[in-house]
């Protein structure tokens, strides 16, 4: 009887390290692995000619551990496209003449997460390029090209490229059945997957941050020129003198742009010494012009650097603050200057990307994707940003003027959020990114607190 426990024991422990491989080479990245499905779909989808492919019906397939894709054709003008797609389900409200009733209808979403895209030119049947989905955010994935047969790939983020054109030394037709394990292991070296790398569990400093600002936007309002000092009395940016509040506004509290982000960055002080940060510390100028040019000859009669002064000396004051240690701005590290970026993709084409310019910051038309990277390599920090904006008249007149605090994170389902507060209110990214699109913006990383109680 014990030897025959023994035997079963053996049979199911042998069954359970047969299984267990397969489940981890599946769910190592949590992405549904068609490549088993893709490899009978060559003759008839991948290679056959397009009158060929029209013929074939939508199909369900399984792979070995139960996920279910749809492998079907869509035509545009100039190509068709094969995709093998994942299952999905979704809830959906059907009305009748007096009721409502929730039903799941069965979906199969083109750019979702382990979803794999064929796409192949029209005229002569050539493939153009393979892409893999495998985020949460359908904008940021993996694709590759053939040249002389042989892989290039690119990796896009929000419309910017990562890495593009990228030897892969693999032929082309390996994509048509390769995992994305494999196009991980195989592309570690040349694609920057460490922005992919994603805890969600690393981002409860800014969420907590973005849950009190938000219960206290209710007390905020806006004026000009306006913050408060060390003691937490109000006065005025530009003289540093007393300022009257408006009868009815007692109880509210009143900033400028500038005086909002200083709020922000009073909260995560005041727990630590006990006091707010000084007004005059935030004014040193950190840019300076050359005499002869038009912003140096600009500069001796407005201060056109004021938001970025701000931002930097504030950043450098609570950096200063928690290591006990007085930093200028260039001492501390807090300019924000990476370079993630080497293109992007524009209604001309693909152009050369800037990135990152001294003094000027990033353009605002690669913000999301700057900002999802940062997410990404510098979780628990928030970003305040001096936006840089242009009066169009001749000659132009570049002038810093408005600050706003940026807390980029990923939810518990791994999805990018972006959270904009700006002049004591809340901003949906895309409004903030319409609103300054032709624009640059400067940005200064603040780590974020759990210990953090604005007035």
């Amino acid at each position: 009887m014990r030897k025959g426990a023994e035997t079963a024991l053996s049979v199911i422990f042998l069954f359970i390290i047969s299984v267990f491989p397969a489940a981890a080479s599946y769910n190592r990245y949590g992405v549904p692995d068609s490549s088993e499905i893709r490899c009978d779909l060559i003759e008839t989808w991948f290679e056959a000619p397009l009158s060929a492919v029209r013929m074939n019906r939508p199909e369900i397939r399984t792979n070995r551990i139960g996920e279910k894709f749809q492998i079907r054709l869509e035509e545009s003008e100039d190509t068709f496209n094969i995709f093998v797609s994942p299952y999905a389900s979704i809830e959906v409200d059907v009305y009748s003449d007096k009721t409502k009733e929730t039903v799941k209808q069965d979906i199969y979403p083109g750019d979702a997460p382990g979803s794999w895209v064929l796409v192949r030119d029209k005229k002569n049947g050539k493939p153009v390029r393979v892409r893999y989905y495998f985020a949460h955010d359908s904008e940021v994935f993996v694709q590759f090209f053939p040249e002389n047969n042989l892989a290039y790939a690119d990796f896009l983020m929000y419309g910017c490229y990562a890495s593009r054109g990228a030897p892969s030394g693999l032929p082309f037709s390996r994509f048509y059945t390769a995992s994305f394990s494999d196009v991980v292991k195989w592309t570690e070296n040349i694609l920057p997957w460490q922005y992919t790398q994603i805890y969600t569990d690393d981002y409860h400093g800014p969420q907590q941050m973005i849950q009190v600002i938000r219960e206290k936007l209710s007390e905020i309002i806006h004026a000009d020129d306006a913050m408060y000092d060390e003691y937490g009395d109000p006065i005025y940016i530009s003289t540093g003198k007393p300022r009257e509040i408006e009868q009815g506004e007692e109880d509210k509290i009143s900033v400028s742009s500038a005086g909002f982000v200083k709020w922000i960055g009073d909260g995560i002080v005041e727990p630590l010494t006990g006091g707010k940060i000084k007004r005059s510390p935030l004014l040193v100028q950190t840019v300076s012009y050359k005499d002869i040019g038009f912003q140096g000859i600009l500069s001796e009669s407005y201060d056109i650097s004021f938001a970025l002064d701000w931002i930097r000396n504030l950043a450098s004051a609570i950096v200063s603050v928690r290591t006990g240690r007085t930093y200028m701005y260039d001492e501390s590290g807090v300019d924000v200057t990476v370079e993630p970026f080497c293109a992007k993709l524009t209604e001309k084409g693909i152009q050369n990307t800037y990135g990152y310019i001294n003094n000027t910051g990033y353009s605002v038309q690669t913000l999301k994707p700057l900002l999802y990277v940062l997410a990404a390599e510098e979780p628990e920090t928030f970003y305040l940003g001096a936006v840089r904006e242009t009066d169009r008249r001749t000659p132009e007149v570049k002038v810093f003027n408005d600050c706003a605090a940026l807390f980029p994170y990923f939810d518990n389902e791994g999805r990018f959020q972006c959270a904009v507060f700006k002049d004591g209110a809340e901003i949906p990214f895309a409004d903030f990114y319409s609103r300054y699109y032709p624009d640059y913006i400067f940005l200064t990383r603040v780590r974020c607190s759990e210990q953090f109680f604005p007035q």
